[in-house]
């Protein structure tokens, strides 16, 4: 998750960043339990009937949907045990297992019955996020909506940090979590979505807090210059200023139409 949520002011004393998130395996994460992206439901341009999550983690963003589409069957893929715990309270179904392990057929999930597919704040935790996205595709329906959050790498922050300090900081959340594998910028959501059989139709930004005044300081601008440290960014065009100036990438996508020769649509 990254944007809403705050990190811990200190780990414990004497304790690394990866000794923290990552010495004893994958531990729950309270920073990402206890919260959900808003915007992965503004972002639904239709009333869900059926959604997949992956990685719903404690089911607070299907509560949160809920709280506008009371009669959505929701069912959630968690692969930790204490957060699926939490997600069968909220949810109305829970799928505790790794994505590749799943049996959906066994699930009661038949091909083309799902109309909205989640994945928020989770393909970057993947190793093979494209295969993810190839694997759930046959689930959906020809007019399902997808919708994907992903963080930004293109971040004003993360520039100024790794030039100016000559640093690229791993945390136990945010842009630079630990537990992030893969990372990419606005062109990269395009791609991956592209690349694994989806068409996107519209993309949100959310914005990074440090940088909201600037970005509404000089929104409509035909060009910008802006400098953070030694790094100095002269003539950018408001769509890259909004870029630099966002933490997550929020895409709303639907499936292309399987090809004949497409393995997924065995």
């Amino acid at each position: 998750m990254t944007g809403d949520t705050a990190l811990p002011d200190s780990l414990p004393p004497g304790t690394t960043v990866w000794e923290h998130c990552l010495g004893t395996g994958v531990a729950p994460n309270p920073l990402y339990y206890g919260g959900f992206n808003a915007t992965l439901r503004e972002v639904l341009r239709k009333p869900p009937g059926r959604i997949l999550e992956l990685g719903c983690s404690a089911g607070k963003l299907g509560e949160f949907i809920r709280e506008k589409y009371p009669d959505t069957h929701h069912t959630g893929i968690e692969m930790n045990p204490q957060a699926a715990a939490l997600a069968r309270t909220r949810l109305s179904h829970v799928i505790e297992a790794r994505l590749e392990d799943i049996d959906f057929a066994a699930e009661g999930i038949a091909p083309g019955s799902i109309d909205t597919f989640i994945a928020g704040d989770v393909l970057e935790h993947l190793y093979d996020p494209w295969r993810a996205l190839v694997r759930v595709r046959p689930l959906l329906a020809a007019d399902a909506q997808v919708a994907v959050s992903l963080p930004n790498v293109r971040n004003l922050m993360l520039l100024g940090e790794l030039h100016n300090e000559g640093t690229w900081r791993y945390t136990p959340a945010g842009l630079l979590d630990i537990t992030h594998i893969r990372f990419f910028a606005l062109r990269d959501v395009f791609r991956l979505l592209d690349e694994t059989g989806y068409r996107v139709i519209d993309v949100k930004s959310n914005l990074d807090q440090r940088f909201m005044d600037l970005y509404a300081a000089n929104r409509g601008k035909p060009s910008v210059t802006v400098q953070v440290g030694r790094v100095k960014l002269e003539n950018l065009s408001e769509s890259d200023l909004l870029e630099y100036c966002t933490v997550q990438f929020v895409a709303l996508a639907t499936p292309k139409p399987a090809a004949a020769n497409d393995p997924s649509a065995a």
